[in-house]
Protein backbone atom coordinates (compact mmCIF):
# COMPACT_ATOMS: atom_id res chain seq x y z
CA UNK A 1 0.00 0.00 0.00
CA UNK A 2 1.57 3.28 -1.11
CA UNK A 3 0.09 5.91 1.18
CA UNK A 4 -0.64 4.57 4.62
CA UNK A 5 -1.39 8.03 6.02
CA UNK A 6 -4.44 8.44 3.78
CA UNK A 7 -6.27 5.51 5.37
CA UNK A 8 -9.25 5.99 7.65
CA UNK A 9 -8.80 4.60 11.15
CA UNK A 10 -11.28 1.80 10.36
CA UNK A 11 -9.39 0.87 7.19
CA UNK A 12 -6.12 0.84 9.14
CA UNK A 13 -7.58 -1.46 11.82
CA UNK A 14 -8.85 -3.83 9.12
CA UNK A 15 -5.56 -3.70 7.20
CA UNK A 16 -3.54 -4.50 10.32
CA UNK A 17 -5.77 -7.45 11.16
CA UNK A 18 -5.46 -8.72 7.57
CA UNK A 19 -1.66 -8.33 7.85
CA UNK A 20 -1.66 -6.10 4.75
CA UNK A 21 0.98 -3.99 6.56
CA UNK A 22 2.49 -3.88 10.03
CA UNK A 23 1.93 -1.36 12.79
CA UNK A 24 5.62 -0.51 12.57
CA UNK A 25 5.19 0.40 8.88
CA UNK A 26 1.99 2.34 9.55
CA UNK A 27 3.55 4.17 12.48
CA UNK A 28 6.76 5.01 10.59
CA UNK A 29 4.68 6.51 7.76
CA UNK A 30 2.96 8.78 10.28
CA UNK A 31 6.21 9.66 12.05
CA UNK A 32 7.59 10.77 8.67
CA UNK A 33 4.41 12.78 7.97
CA UNK A 34 4.69 14.53 11.36
CA UNK A 35 8.34 15.39 10.75
CA UNK A 36 7.52 16.79 7.29
CA UNK A 37 4.69 18.96 8.66
CA UNK A 38 6.45 20.90 11.40
CA UNK A 39 5.46 24.15 9.68
CA UNK A 40 1.93 23.46 10.98
CA UNK A 41 3.23 23.45 14.58
CA UNK A 42 0.60 20.84 15.47
CA UNK A 43 2.83 18.90 17.88
CA UNK A 44 4.50 20.24 21.02
CA UNK A 45 6.35 16.96 21.63
CA UNK A 46 7.03 14.19 19.11
CA UNK A 47 7.66 10.70 20.51
CA UNK A 48 8.88 8.63 17.54
CA UNK A 49 10.95 6.16 19.59
CA UNK A 50 8.07 5.49 21.97
CA UNK A 51 5.68 5.17 19.02
CA UNK A 52 7.84 2.53 17.29
CA UNK A 53 8.28 0.63 20.55
CA UNK A 54 4.48 0.58 21.03
CA UNK A 55 4.01 -0.39 17.36
CA UNK A 56 6.37 -3.36 17.66
CA UNK A 57 4.49 -4.52 20.76
CA UNK A 58 1.24 -4.19 18.78
CA UNK A 59 2.67 -6.26 15.93
CA UNK A 60 3.52 -9.01 18.42
CA UNK A 61 -0.04 -8.99 19.78
CA UNK A 62 -1.47 -8.98 16.25
CA UNK A 63 0.69 -12.01 15.40
CA UNK A 64 -0.46 -13.87 18.51
CA UNK A 65 -4.15 -13.12 17.95
CA UNK A 66 -4.42 -10.96 21.08
CA UNK A 67 -5.16 -7.67 19.29
CA UNK A 68 -7.24 -4.93 20.94
CA UNK A 69 -9.83 -2.81 19.13
CA UNK A 70 -7.24 -0.12 18.29
CA UNK A 71 -4.25 -2.40 18.00
CA UNK A 72 -1.35 -0.69 16.22
CA UNK A 73 -3.22 2.54 15.33
CA UNK A 74 -1.09 5.74 15.63
CA UNK A 75 -2.86 8.61 17.43
CA UNK A 76 -2.05 12.16 18.54
CA UNK A 77 -2.74 13.19 22.14
CA UNK A 78 -3.78 16.72 23.08
CA UNK A 79 -1.21 18.08 25.52
CA UNK A 80 -3.89 18.51 28.18
CA UNK A 81 -3.79 14.75 28.92
CA UNK A 82 -1.17 13.57 31.38
CA UNK A 83 1.05 10.90 29.84
CA UNK A 84 3.40 9.01 32.12
CA UNK A 85 7.02 10.06 31.57
CA UNK A 86 6.15 12.29 28.58
CA UNK A 87 5.97 16.06 29.02
CA UNK A 88 2.49 17.48 29.64
CA UNK A 89 2.34 21.27 29.55
CA UNK A 90 -1.25 22.35 28.73
CA UNK A 91 0.66 24.63 26.28
CA UNK A 92 1.73 26.83 29.20
CA UNK A 93 5.15 28.05 30.32
CA UNK A 94 4.15 27.32 33.89
CA UNK A 95 4.19 23.56 33.16
CA UNK A 96 7.13 23.49 30.73
CA UNK A 97 9.22 20.40 31.46
CA UNK A 98 6.59 18.72 33.68
CA UNK A 99 6.61 14.94 33.13
CA UNK A 100 3.67 13.34 34.93
CA UNK A 101 4.38 10.19 36.97
CA UNK A 102 0.94 8.83 35.99
CA UNK A 103 -1.31 8.30 32.96
CA UNK A 104 -4.71 9.92 32.39
CA UNK A 105 -7.58 7.43 32.38
CA UNK A 106 -8.57 8.27 28.79
CA UNK A 107 -5.08 7.66 27.38
CA UNK A 108 -4.65 4.56 29.56
CA UNK A 109 -7.86 3.21 27.97
CA UNK A 110 -6.43 3.87 24.50
CA UNK A 111 -3.13 2.10 25.30
CA UNK A 112 -5.11 -0.81 26.83
CA UNK A 113 -6.86 -1.18 23.46
CA UNK A 114 -3.56 -1.17 21.56
CA UNK A 115 -3.23 2.43 20.27
CA UNK A 116 0.18 3.96 19.56
CA UNK A 117 1.21 7.47 20.69
CA UNK A 118 2.89 9.72 18.09
CA UNK A 119 3.26 12.67 20.47
CA UNK A 120 1.54 15.53 22.28
CA UNK A 121 -0.55 18.01 20.31
CA UNK A 122 -0.58 21.81 20.59
CA UNK A 123 -3.56 23.73 21.99
CA UNK A 124 -4.59 27.08 23.42
CA UNK A 125 -2.95 27.58 26.81
CA UNK A 126 -4.92 25.62 29.44
CA UNK A 127 -7.53 25.13 26.66
CA UNK A 128 -8.51 28.81 26.93
CA UNK A 129 -9.05 30.05 23.40
CA UNK A 130 -10.89 29.61 20.12
CA UNK A 131 -8.02 30.05 17.65
CA UNK A 132 -4.93 28.26 19.08
CA UNK A 133 -3.14 31.61 19.36
CA UNK A 134 -2.67 31.56 23.15
CA UNK A 135 -0.25 28.61 23.22
CA UNK A 136 3.15 29.30 24.81
CA UNK A 137 4.59 27.14 22.00
CA UNK A 138 3.25 29.27 19.14
CA UNK A 139 0.03 28.99 17.17
CA UNK A 140 -0.99 25.98 15.12
CA UNK A 141 -1.62 26.70 11.43
CA UNK A 142 -4.65 25.28 9.67
CA UNK A 143 -3.60 23.02 6.76
CA UNK A 144 -6.42 24.60 4.71
CA UNK A 145 -5.67 27.77 2.73
CA UNK A 146 -7.95 30.44 1.29
CA UNK A 147 -7.06 32.41 -1.83
CA UNK A 148 -9.26 35.28 -0.67
CA UNK A 149 -7.13 35.81 2.46
CA UNK A 150 -4.04 36.30 0.32
CA UNK A 151 -2.82 32.88 1.45
CA UNK A 152 -2.48 34.18 5.01
CA UNK A 153 -2.19 31.50 7.66
CA UNK A 154 -5.62 30.49 9.00
CA UNK A 155 -6.60 29.37 12.48
CA UNK A 156 -7.41 25.69 12.96
CA UNK A 157 -9.81 26.74 15.72
CA UNK A 158 -9.34 26.15 19.40
CA UNK A 159 -8.61 25.03 21.88
CA UNK A 160 -7.99 21.65 20.21
CA UNK A 161 -6.25 23.24 17.22
CA UNK A 162 -3.33 20.81 17.17
CA UNK A 163 -5.68 17.83 17.22
CA UNK A 164 -7.78 19.25 14.38
CA UNK A 165 -4.80 20.23 12.21
CA UNK A 166 -3.04 16.88 12.73
CA UNK A 167 -6.12 14.88 11.72
CA UNK A 168 -6.90 17.14 8.74
CA UNK A 169 -3.29 17.02 7.50
CA UNK A 170 -3.21 13.20 7.83
CA UNK A 171 -0.48 13.24 10.48
CA UNK A 172 -2.39 10.77 12.68
CA UNK A 173 -5.42 8.50 12.29
CA UNK A 174 -7.26 10.24 15.10
CA UNK A 175 -6.64 12.42 18.13
CA UNK A 176 -7.84 13.04 21.63
CA UNK A 177 -9.30 16.46 22.34
CA UNK A 178 -11.28 18.25 25.04
CA UNK A 179 -14.33 20.50 24.87
CA UNK A 180 -15.22 23.08 27.54
CA UNK A 181 -17.29 25.45 25.36
CA UNK A 182 -16.80 24.15 21.82
CA UNK A 183 -13.11 23.19 21.74
CA UNK A 184 -13.70 19.93 19.86
CA UNK A 185 -16.58 20.94 17.60
CA UNK A 186 -15.40 24.39 16.40
CA UNK A 187 -11.90 23.16 15.34
CA UNK A 188 -13.55 20.18 13.63
CA UNK A 189 -15.73 22.57 11.62
CA UNK A 190 -12.70 24.73 10.71
CA UNK A 191 -10.65 21.76 9.44
CA UNK A 192 -13.20 19.49 7.74
CA UNK A 193 -12.93 16.80 10.42
CA UNK A 194 -15.41 15.03 12.71
CA UNK A 195 -15.44 15.84 16.42
CA UNK A 196 -17.76 14.77 19.21
CA UNK A 197 -18.09 16.11 22.74
CA UNK A 198 -19.78 13.28 24.61
CA UNK A 199 -22.17 13.62 27.55
CA UNK A 200 -20.56 15.15 30.63
CA UNK A 201 -19.24 12.19 32.64
CA UNK A 202 -19.04 9.77 29.69
CA UNK A 203 -15.21 10.06 29.63
CA UNK A 204 -13.14 10.33 32.79
CA UNK A 205 -11.52 13.68 33.53
CA UNK A 206 -8.88 12.07 35.75
CA UNK A 207 -5.41 13.03 34.57
CA UNK A 208 -6.65 15.81 32.27
CA UNK A 209 -5.36 19.26 33.24
CA UNK A 210 -8.46 21.08 34.51
CA UNK A 211 -9.84 24.30 33.01
CA UNK A 212 -13.48 24.44 34.16
CA UNK A 213 -14.33 21.20 35.94
CA UNK A 214 -18.11 21.27 35.49
CA UNK A 215 -17.78 21.87 31.72
CA UNK A 216 -14.63 20.00 30.58
CA UNK A 217 -15.15 16.76 28.66
CA UNK A 218 -12.80 14.64 26.58
CA UNK A 219 -13.72 13.37 23.13
CA UNK A 220 -12.19 12.22 19.84
CA UNK A 221 -11.40 13.97 16.56
CA UNK A 222 -11.20 11.86 13.42
CA UNK A 223 -11.72 11.88 9.66
CA UNK A 224 -15.02 10.03 9.60
CA UNK A 225 -18.04 9.56 11.85
CA UNK A 226 -17.25 5.85 12.13
CA UNK A 227 -13.64 6.56 13.16
CA UNK A 228 -14.85 8.96 15.88
CA UNK A 229 -17.28 6.27 17.11
CA UNK A 230 -14.51 3.66 17.33
CA UNK A 231 -12.29 6.05 19.30
CA UNK A 232 -15.03 7.11 21.71
CA UNK A 233 -15.82 3.49 22.57
CA UNK A 234 -12.22 3.10 23.74
CA UNK A 235 -11.92 6.50 25.46
CA UNK A 236 -15.16 6.25 27.46
CA UNK A 237 -15.98 4.21 30.55
CA UNK A 238 -16.70 4.57 34.26
CA UNK A 239 -13.73 5.61 36.39
CA UNK A 240 -13.95 5.50 40.20
CA UNK A 241 -11.08 8.01 40.35
CA UNK A 242 -13.38 10.70 38.86
CA UNK A 243 -16.40 11.53 41.05
CA UNK A 244 -18.24 12.96 37.99
CA UNK A 245 -17.68 9.83 35.87
CA UNK A 246 -21.01 8.16 35.10
CA UNK A 247 -21.39 4.48 36.13
CA UNK A 248 -22.90 3.40 32.80
CA UNK A 249 -21.98 0.83 30.17
CA UNK A 250 -20.13 2.05 27.07
CA UNK A 251 -22.00 1.00 23.90
CA UNK A 252 -20.35 -0.08 20.66
CA UNK A 253 -20.80 3.36 19.14
CA UNK A 254 -19.65 2.24 15.69
CA UNK A 255 -22.69 -0.06 15.48
CA UNK A 256 -24.93 3.02 15.31
CA UNK A 257 -23.23 4.40 12.19
CA UNK A 258 -25.26 3.48 9.12
CA UNK A 259 -28.44 2.76 11.07
CA UNK A 260 -31.64 4.14 9.57
CA UNK A 261 -32.72 7.51 10.95
CA UNK A 262 -36.20 7.23 9.48
CA UNK A 263 -38.85 8.53 11.87
CA UNK A 264 -36.48 10.53 14.07
CA UNK A 265 -37.69 14.03 14.89
CA UNK A 266 -35.04 16.69 14.42
CA UNK A 267 -35.43 20.03 16.17
CA UNK A 268 -34.30 23.28 14.59
CA UNK A 269 -33.88 25.92 17.34
CA UNK A 270 -35.18 29.27 16.14
CA UNK A 271 -32.88 31.19 18.49
CA UNK A 272 -29.82 29.96 16.59
CA UNK A 273 -30.77 32.11 13.59
CA UNK A 274 -28.62 35.00 14.79
CA UNK A 275 -28.30 38.44 13.21
CA UNK A 276 -25.37 38.82 10.85
CA UNK A 277 -24.90 35.08 10.29
CA UNK A 278 -23.26 34.59 6.87
CA UNK A 279 -25.65 33.47 4.12
CA UNK A 280 -23.42 30.44 3.47
CA UNK A 281 -23.93 29.17 7.03
CA UNK A 282 -27.70 29.66 6.69
CA UNK A 283 -27.71 27.82 3.34
CA UNK A 284 -25.67 24.93 4.72
CA UNK A 285 -28.08 24.62 7.65
CA UNK A 286 -31.05 24.47 5.21
CA UNK A 287 -29.14 21.88 3.19
CA UNK A 288 -28.60 19.79 6.33
CA UNK A 289 -32.32 19.97 7.10
CA UNK A 290 -33.09 18.80 3.55
CA UNK A 291 -30.62 15.89 3.84
CA UNK A 292 -32.21 14.66 7.06
CA UNK A 293 -35.70 15.04 5.56
CA UNK A 294 -34.57 12.92 2.61
CA UNK A 295 -33.28 10.32 5.09
CA UNK A 296 -36.78 10.08 6.57
CA UNK A 297 -36.49 12.44 9.53
CA UNK A 298 -39.29 14.77 10.60
CA UNK A 299 -38.21 18.40 11.09
CA UNK A 300 -39.76 20.42 13.92
CA UNK A 301 -39.06 23.96 15.07
CA UNK A 302 -38.14 24.22 18.74
CA UNK A 303 -37.43 27.10 21.09
CA UNK A 304 -34.44 27.42 23.41
CA UNK A 305 -35.37 30.83 24.83
CA UNK A 306 -32.42 31.21 27.19
CA UNK A 307 -29.84 30.73 24.41
CA UNK A 308 -29.10 34.47 24.33
CA UNK A 309 -27.82 34.28 27.91
CA UNK A 310 -25.59 31.25 27.31
CA UNK A 311 -22.42 33.05 26.27
CA UNK A 312 -22.37 35.55 29.17
CA UNK A 313 -23.25 32.76 31.63
CA UNK A 314 -20.45 30.58 30.23
CA UNK A 315 -17.91 33.39 30.48
CA UNK A 316 -18.75 33.75 34.17
CA UNK A 317 -18.86 30.06 35.12
CA UNK A 318 -15.77 28.97 33.14
CA UNK A 319 -13.39 31.71 34.38
CA UNK A 320 -14.66 31.26 37.95
CA UNK A 321 -13.77 27.57 37.86
CA UNK A 322 -10.50 28.33 36.07
CA UNK A 323 -9.41 30.82 38.74
CA UNK A 324 -10.01 28.12 41.36
CA UNK A 325 -8.34 25.30 39.40
CA UNK A 326 -5.30 27.33 38.41
CA UNK A 327 -4.57 28.41 41.97
CA UNK A 328 -2.52 25.19 42.31
CA UNK A 329 0.17 26.55 39.94
CA UNK A 330 2.22 28.48 42.45
CA UNK A 331 5.83 27.56 41.63
CA UNK A 332 6.11 25.25 44.62
CA UNK A 333 5.43 21.65 43.62
CA UNK A 334 5.95 21.34 39.87
CA UNK A 335 6.61 23.41 36.78
CA UNK A 336 8.10 26.89 36.62
CA UNK A 337 9.48 28.59 39.74
CA UNK A 338 10.75 32.16 39.68
CA UNK A 339 12.96 33.57 42.43
CA UNK A 340 11.58 36.01 44.99
CA UNK A 341 12.51 37.64 48.28
CA UNK A 342 9.75 35.75 50.09
CA UNK A 343 7.00 33.21 49.52
CA UNK A 344 4.51 35.77 48.20
CA UNK A 345 7.08 37.09 45.72
CA UNK A 346 7.78 33.55 44.46
CA UNK A 347 4.04 32.96 43.95
CA UNK A 348 3.53 36.26 42.16
CA UNK A 349 6.68 36.06 40.01
CA UNK A 350 6.06 32.44 39.01
CA UNK A 351 2.46 33.09 37.99
CA UNK A 352 3.35 36.35 36.20
CA UNK A 353 6.03 34.62 34.13
CA UNK A 354 4.19 31.32 33.71
CA UNK A 355 0.72 32.36 32.58
CA UNK A 356 -0.08 34.02 29.23
CA UNK A 357 -2.32 37.07 28.77
CA UNK A 358 -5.57 35.20 28.04
CA UNK A 359 -5.14 32.90 31.03
CA UNK A 360 -4.43 35.89 33.28
CA UNK A 361 -7.52 37.64 31.89
CA UNK A 362 -9.76 34.69 32.72
CA UNK A 363 -8.24 34.18 36.17
CA UNK A 364 -8.92 37.84 36.97
CA UNK A 365 -12.49 37.65 35.65
CA UNK A 366 -13.06 34.47 37.65
CA UNK A 367 -11.58 35.88 40.84
CA UNK A 368 -13.75 38.98 40.45
CA UNK A 369 -17.04 37.11 39.99
CA UNK A 370 -16.27 34.85 42.96
CA UNK A 371 -15.35 37.72 45.30
CA UNK A 372 -17.55 38.43 48.30
CA UNK A 373 -19.35 41.47 46.89
CA UNK A 374 -20.08 39.98 43.46
CA UNK A 375 -20.66 36.25 44.00
CA UNK A 376 -24.46 36.55 44.16
CA UNK A 377 -24.69 39.13 41.36
CA UNK A 378 -22.59 37.16 38.88
CA UNK A 379 -21.67 33.57 39.69
CA UNK A 380 -24.90 32.57 41.43
CA UNK A 381 -26.99 34.23 38.72
CA UNK A 382 -24.98 32.50 35.97
CA UNK A 383 -25.63 29.13 37.62
CA UNK A 384 -29.37 29.89 37.68
CA UNK A 385 -29.24 30.76 33.96
CA UNK A 386 -27.40 27.49 33.37
CA UNK A 387 -30.28 25.62 34.99
CA UNK A 388 -32.75 27.44 32.73
CA UNK A 389 -30.70 26.49 29.65
CA UNK A 390 -30.78 22.82 30.71
CA UNK A 391 -34.55 23.11 31.25
CA UNK A 392 -34.93 24.50 27.69
CA UNK A 393 -33.30 21.35 26.32
CA UNK A 394 -35.46 19.12 28.51
CA UNK A 395 -38.58 20.75 27.03
CA UNK A 396 -37.17 20.41 23.51
CA UNK A 397 -36.75 16.64 23.97
CA UNK A 398 -40.51 16.37 24.46
CA UNK A 399 -40.95 17.13 20.75
CA UNK A 400 -37.70 15.94 19.14
CA UNK A 401 -34.90 13.35 19.34
CA UNK A 402 -31.94 15.57 18.41
CA UNK A 403 -31.17 19.12 17.28
CA UNK A 404 -29.45 20.35 14.12
CA UNK A 405 -27.56 23.68 14.12
CA UNK A 406 -24.48 25.22 12.51
CA UNK A 407 -21.26 24.44 14.41
CA UNK A 408 -19.60 27.85 14.08
CA UNK A 409 -20.71 31.29 12.85
CA UNK A 410 -18.02 31.38 10.12
CA UNK A 411 -15.35 29.39 8.36
CA UNK A 412 -11.75 29.55 9.60
CA UNK A 413 -10.43 33.12 9.87
CA UNK A 414 -6.88 34.40 9.46
CA UNK A 415 -4.57 34.24 12.45
CA UNK A 416 -4.45 37.65 14.14
CA UNK A 417 -7.83 38.79 12.84
CA UNK A 418 -9.60 38.53 16.20
CA UNK A 419 -6.79 38.23 18.72
CA UNK A 420 -7.09 41.88 19.79
CA UNK A 421 -10.83 41.61 20.39
CA UNK A 422 -11.68 39.05 23.09
CA UNK A 423 -15.44 39.50 22.65
CA UNK A 424 -15.26 38.80 18.90
CA UNK A 425 -13.18 35.71 19.72
CA UNK A 426 -15.64 34.54 22.38
CA UNK A 427 -18.51 34.80 19.85
CA UNK A 428 -16.97 31.81 18.04
CA UNK A 429 -18.58 29.67 20.74
CA UNK A 430 -22.10 31.05 20.25
CA UNK A 431 -23.55 27.77 18.90
CA UNK A 432 -21.55 25.40 21.11
CA UNK A 433 -21.51 26.64 24.74
CA UNK A 434 -25.14 25.71 25.49
CA UNK A 435 -24.23 22.03 25.06
CA UNK A 436 -21.50 22.23 27.73
CA UNK A 437 -23.67 24.22 30.13
CA UNK A 438 -26.34 21.49 29.89
CA UNK A 439 -23.85 18.56 29.88
CA UNK A 440 -25.20 17.16 26.61
CA UNK A 441 -23.44 15.40 23.70
CA UNK A 442 -22.69 17.45 20.58
CA UNK A 443 -21.04 16.46 17.30
CA UNK A 444 -19.68 18.44 14.35
CA UNK A 445 -19.75 16.82 10.92
CA UNK A 446 -18.09 18.40 7.85
CA UNK A 447 -20.87 19.26 5.42
CA UNK A 448 -19.59 21.63 2.74
CA UNK A 449 -17.19 24.34 1.61
CA UNK A 450 -17.68 28.11 1.65
CA UNK A 451 -17.07 30.36 -1.38
CA UNK A 452 -13.34 30.42 -0.55
CA UNK A 453 -13.07 26.63 -0.46
CA UNK A 454 -12.91 26.38 3.33
CA UNK A 455 -14.78 23.68 5.26
CA UNK A 456 -18.01 24.29 7.17
CA UNK A 457 -19.60 22.00 9.75
CA UNK A 458 -23.08 21.11 10.98
CA UNK A 459 -23.68 20.40 14.67
CA UNK A 460 -25.92 17.69 16.07
CA UNK A 461 -27.02 17.90 19.71
CA UNK A 462 -28.53 14.95 21.54
CA UNK A 463 -30.08 13.86 24.81
CA UNK A 464 -27.74 12.96 27.66
CA UNK A 465 -26.06 9.59 27.03
CA UNK A 466 -27.65 9.32 23.58
CA UNK A 467 -24.47 9.59 21.52
CA UNK A 468 -25.68 6.59 19.51
CA UNK A 469 -28.43 8.65 17.86
CA UNK A 470 -25.86 11.36 17.01
CA UNK A 471 -23.62 8.77 15.35
CA UNK A 472 -26.58 7.52 13.27
CA UNK A 473 -27.56 11.06 12.25
CA UNK A 474 -23.91 12.06 11.71
CA UNK A 475 -23.49 9.07 9.41
CA UNK A 476 -26.57 10.13 7.44
CA UNK A 477 -25.25 13.69 7.01
CA UNK A 478 -21.79 12.39 6.11
CA UNK A 479 -23.26 10.12 3.43
CA UNK A 480 -25.47 12.87 1.98
CA UNK A 481 -22.76 15.55 2.07
CA UNK A 482 -20.14 13.21 0.57
CA UNK A 483 -17.46 15.56 1.92
CA UNK A 484 -14.25 14.37 0.29
CA UNK A 485 -12.35 17.68 0.08
CA UNK A 486 -8.84 17.71 1.52
CA UNK A 487 -6.44 20.60 2.06
CA UNK A 488 -3.94 20.95 -0.75
CA UNK A 489 -0.52 20.09 0.65
CA UNK A 490 1.71 23.17 0.99
CA UNK A 491 3.70 22.31 4.13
Amino acid sequence: MSDLTSLTLKAAVDGLKARAFSSAELTQAHIDAVAAARDLNAFIVETPEKALEMARASDARLASGAAGPLEGVPLGIKDLFCTEGVQATAASNILKGFKPPYESTVTANLWRDGAVMLGKLNLDEFAMGSSNETSAFGNVINPWKSASSGNRALTPGGSSGGSAAAVAAQLCLGATATDTGGSIRQPAAFTGTVGIKPTYGRCSRWGIVAFASSLDQAGPMARTVEDAAILLSSMAGHDPKDSTSLPVETPDFASFVGKSVKGLRIGVPKEYRVDGMPAEIEQLWEQGIAWLKDAGCEIVEVSLPHTKYALPAYYIVAPAEASSNLARYDGMRFGLREDGANLTDIYENSRAAGFGAEVKRRILIGTYVLSAGYYDAYYLKAQKVRRRIADDFDRAWESCDALLTPTAPSAAFALGDKSDDPVAMYLNDIFTVTVNLAGLPGMSVPAGLDANGLPLGLQLIGRALDEGTLFSLGGAIEKAANFTARPEKWW
